[in-house]
This record gives structure tokens, C-alpha cells and sequence, in this order.
């Protein structure tokens, strides 16, 4: 531009910022809109991250060019406005579609996606992916699921060990009880000294000899008398 007017030298630092700071934005053709349907626009972008901004073709041009961005010149025809993406890029796109199909006067042309250049069909493409919550949150689903199922095979295991217990020693011919506490063998034995020293059963008595028995007598006493 020679001698641009300070008017029109704030309006292309501005766009220039905006898509420098913008993670995106998507060029939209507003033709046959009328004032009250921009507003409803604005404001389902606004609920999303977006803001819909109209400029001249010819400051955006400038702008683009001194970005160094390729690829936008055939999307700067006929009355243009830019949705700048503060946020999720596939929320703004989404919003856009959504009211493109109850007004065929919004055109989506294409946009800018980082360093790379979308076309309609991109664009459009954009709208149909999960947006930021969606993916947040089926992520979140799929770490989750692995937690569980290792909490639960945690759980399990005490309960199977006992199951386990329990049926070889059935398989053994009893029973264990795997709840009771196991007996401690730090535990002194019984003192069994003195029950080893009594016996068991009393022992019978022999009975006493009776005093006025006469003896017996002995054969060498019988010898002596027959001789006399």
C-alpha cells in the first residue's frame, strides 16, 4: 500500500495479530445474511471459542502476505469474514456447519489450521471430528477401564486363594479353615514333665501277708524228723 491511511494500517496489524495468535481460523462467505442473523452467528461462535469478524479482501491480503501464509488469495473474493478459533477448533467448525444448514447463505470457503491451509472440504471435514470434551473424555474412559479391571483382579485374588485352598484340601481328605489364624510357633510347648512321672492308671496293690498263717514248712525240717 503507499501512503495507507492509519485507519487501514490498524485494521491489517490487527488481523496479522489475531491470526498469529488465533491456533485457527475459517473463512466463511456471509452473502444474503441479514443483521440480526450475523448476531445469532456471533453468538453461538462466542459460546465456543470463536469470534466472527468482518474485514476488507484487500487488508486481509496484506496481512496473509506479510505472515508469509500461502494459499488464501482465491478464498479472498466476495464478501468474506474470518472465525477466529480462541479455543476448539472443531467446536467453532461444528457451530458453523450447524448454522450453514439452517441458513444456505453461510459459505464456509476454507481456513487456517496452525501452519496449514484448509480447504472447504477440510473445513468441513474439521466439523465432524470429537470436539476437545469428547475427546478428553473418551480418553479419560479408556485409562479408566484398565484401572477397574486391575481393581477388581486385586479384589478377586484373596477370595480365589481361599477357593484354591479350600479345594485341595478336599482333594486331601479334609478341610482347612483358611479364615482362622494360623497357630504360633514362637509359643512355648506344654509342661508335660510331671504328667510323664504319674501313671496313667493306679496300680493295684499286692495284699498283705496274713500273720496267723502258719509257714510252710521246709523240706530239709521234714528230713531231720524222719531220721530221729
Amino acid at each position: 500500500m503507499e501512503n495507507p491511511r492509519p485507519e487501514k494500517v490498524a485494521v491489517v496489524n490487527e488481523v496479522r495479530e489475531r491470526l498469529s495468535s488465533s491456533g485457527s481460523a475459517i473463512l466463511t462467505e456471509y452473502r444474503g445474511l441479514n443483521v440480526s442473523e450475523l448476531a445469532a452467528l456471533r453468538r453461538s461462535l462466542r459460546e465456543v471459542g470463536g469470534q466472527y469478524k468482518i474485514y476488507k479482501n484487500a487488508l486481509v491480503r496484506f496481512a496473509v502476505r506479510e505472515l508469509g501464509i500461502e494459499g488464501l488469495d482465491e478464498m479472498l473474493l466476495g464478501p468474506t469474514a474470518i472465525a477466529f478459533v480462541d479455543g476448539d477448533a472443531a467446536a467453532v467448525a461444528k457451530s458453523l456447519r450447524d448454522f450453514a444448514r439452517g441458513n444456505p447463505n453461510l459459505v464456509i470457503k476454507g481456513g487456517i489450521l496452525g501452519d496449514s491451509v484448509l480447504s472447504a472440504g477440510d473445513a468441513a471435514a474439521l466439523a465432524e471430528l470429537p470436539s476437545r470434551d469428547q475427546l478428553l473424555a473418551q480418553l479419560a474412559g479408556a485409562m479408566a477401564a484398565p484401572l477397574q479391571q486391575m481393581a477388581g483382579l486385586l479384589k478377586a485374588l484373596p477370595q480365589n486363594f481361599a477357593y484354591g485352598l479350600r479345594a485341595v484340601a478336599e482333594q486331601q481328605g479334609g478341610l482347612v479353615d483358611v479364615e482362622s489364624p494360623a497357630p504360633d510357633e514362637t509359643a512355648s510347648p506344654p509342661d508335660t514333665e510331671g504328667e510323664a512321672s504319674e501313671p496313667s492308671e493306679p496300680i493295684a496293690e499286692s495284699p498283705a501277708p496274713d500273720a496267723t498263717a502258719e509257714p510252710a514248712e521246709s523240706p530239709d525240717s521234714s528230713a531231720e524228723q524222719g531220721e530221729q
